[in-house]
């Protein structure tokens, strides 16, 4: 299945994709959270697209989609999980899951505005594939570590290298701006994924290629990553952790290039759709 929600910020309703048509299902499920995932709201909404299918309310082509996920406890990022990644950053090769979290308020659909936040000279982009967490996880075993995966999704882990890099403390101030966080399309199930292992990802700035990767070369792969962050901390339903992102970034390059009002930026992952977002200056 394709889960999406729709509609404008604040008031989203839920719904799926069947046949690149968009179906309401709100008249049924209240909304895509914790909640539902918790009470096995997946078997529930394919038992309900089955019986009742394209007779669902469609949705009109030009509703907003927001992300496919309602607002998590937490969005999880793994960084340098790239070994060409690593390597454009100047940064070692790391011996375990560098693990940051970004701000839940940072969330937005694909095809919002990303807005450079104020005083930002070095807002960069990163494409990467992000995994829903399906059920409660605490201290799991990395053989068990599939069973807790609800689906995956597009991310953009939009990111300030100054804030990030150069301001005293953790990544996080770099990652958790308003606007920095699309999400979706869609969260595809897992049966939706032939091989998680080897999808490509790709991220173009003005219609420039800057990213073209594969999941592939990833340094730690999914079922190790969620048994990782499950020895730090409970995981929940809903939770998303996002994979890190290949070599292509903005500060990467010599000298960087970072984004700027007028850019856009669009990106994608095989199975799991595009964004386009285009890129605004912060306003009072």
């Amino acid at each position: 299945m394709k889960l999406i929600r729709f509609g404008h910020p604040g008031q989203e309703k839920p719904g799926v994709l069947i046949d690149d048509k968009r179906y309401d299902v709100s008249g049924f499920i209240p909304d895509f959270n914790e909640t539902f995932f918790e009470t096995d709201g997946l078997t529930k909404l394919k038992e309900l697209v089955e019986e009742h299918g394209t007779n669902l309310p469609l949705v009109d082509n030009h509703e907003r989609l927001s992300s496919p996920v309602a607002r998590p406890s937490k969005l999880l990022c793994i960084g340098l999980n790239y070994a060409d990644h690593a390597k454009e950053t100047g940064a070692p090769m790391p011996p375990e899951p560098v693990l940051f979290m970004k701000s839940t308020t940072a969330i937005v659909g694909p095809y919002d505005d990303v807005v450079i936040p104020k005083s930002s000279v070095k807002t960069d982009w990163e494409v990467e594939l992000a995994v829903v967490i399906g059920k409660k996880a605490s201290y799991v075993d990395e053989a068990e570590a599939a069973g807790c995966i609800a689906g995956y999704l597009l991310h953009n882990d939009v990111s300030e290298r100054e804030f990030q890099l150069e301001r005293n403390g953790t990544w996080d101030k770099g990652k958790g701006c308003d606007t920095f966080a699309p999400l979706g399309p869609f969260m595809a199930t897992p049966d939706e994924i032939a091989e998680i292992d080897n999808l490509r990802l790709w991220l173009t700035v003005n219609g420039k290629s800057m990213q073209d990767g594969t999941t592939a070369n990833l340094i730690f792969k999914i079922p190790f990553l969620i048994s990782y962050v499950s020895q730090f901390m409970t995981l929940l339903p809903g939770d998303i952790i996002s994979t890190g992102t290949p070599a292509g970034v903005g500060l990467g390059f010599n000298p960087p290039v970072y984004l700027k009002p007028g850019d856009v930026v669009e990106l994608g992952i095989d199975g799991l759709g595009t964004q386009k977002q285009t890129v605004k200056a912060y306003q009072v």
